[in-house]
């Protein structure tokens, strides 16, 4: 009987263990339903967990920092976001490809991503951990080669703090890096994973496409586009008086 109830009970807890990983399972599936698989393997990358001074706390995953928790709120974790602007000074725009987990088929800025918890990309001095993790996701993303895009022509403006639910599992909750670019870059090596649209825009195209409805803009970008963009636009010659140390508390950006 002991024997017979101890067999009964490992087997038991067998199917348990087989239903958990079934339903863990389908619940992922769910989640990630309209994301590649190589968006899906992002999300195991670890990223900077920071406080609201920008401190750094240590990793998270992208996928634990993106999810929402139970108080509504997710992990405030460390992005950058890179404004780019040709010789004609207009703004290179993209529009994130379908697979994206979060804001998929949205227009936003050149390139927003995050820096990595590694060595390189920690680097506070100068920003230059931004600074690098922005060169690695412009050639991931758009093909734009490091020598098109040298460290020293990147200008760090400003930091700013937001929180952006995108849906009823995942948010946004980042301290971002701004940083603005003026180069003639090659586009014709563009990671369709990551953009699946690309545009150069004036400043009075760009004000049409934001009064557009159809125009679905990542909060981020409309924030910065109301608040900060068209004074960095005007100033593109001699951005000096451009750039602080601030961090701007945008609060609650949820569209």
């Amino acid at each position: 009987k002991y024997i017979f109830d101890l067999e009964l009970c490992y087997y038991i807890l067998s199917m348990l263990k087989f239903l958990s990983r079934r339903m863990s399972s389908s619940y992922s599936l769910g989640i990630f339903s309209n994301a590649s698989e190589l968006q899906i393997q992002q999300m195991n990358e670890k990223i900077v967990l920071v406080d609201k001074n920008d401190k750094v706390l240590g990793s998270v995953s992208k996928r634990d920092s993106h999810e929402l928790q139970i108080d509504g709120n997710s992990q405030l974790h460390r992005a950058f976001s890179v404004f780019l602007f040709n010789s004609k000074n207009e703004l290179l725009l993209q529009q994130r490809s379908a697979s994206k987990v979060t804001f998929p088929n949205y227009l936003t800025n050149t390139c927003c991503s995050h820096p990595r918890f590694n060595q390189e990309e920690l680097v506070e001095y100068n920003h230059l951990g931004v600074k690098l993790a922005a060169q690695r996701r412009l050639l991931y993303e758009l093909g734009i080669a490091e020598e098109q895009v040298p460290i020293e022509a990147m200008h760090h403006l400003t930091r700013i703090h937001y929180f952006a639910k995108y849906n009823h599992h995942w948010a946004e909750h980042e301290l971002d890096h701004v940083i603005l670019i003026k180069s003639d870059v090659d586009l014709s090596n563009i990671n369709s994973d990551e953009v699946q649209h690309t545009q150069y825009v004036n400043q009075n195209q760009l004000r049409i496409m934001m009064d557009d409805k159809k125009f679905k803009a990542t909060p981020w970008f409309r924030y910065i586009y109301e608040g900060f963009l068209f004074n960095w636009w005007s100033k593109l010659d001699d951005l000096s008086t451009c750039q602080d140390d601030l961090i701007h508390r945008a609060g609650n950006q949820t569209i």
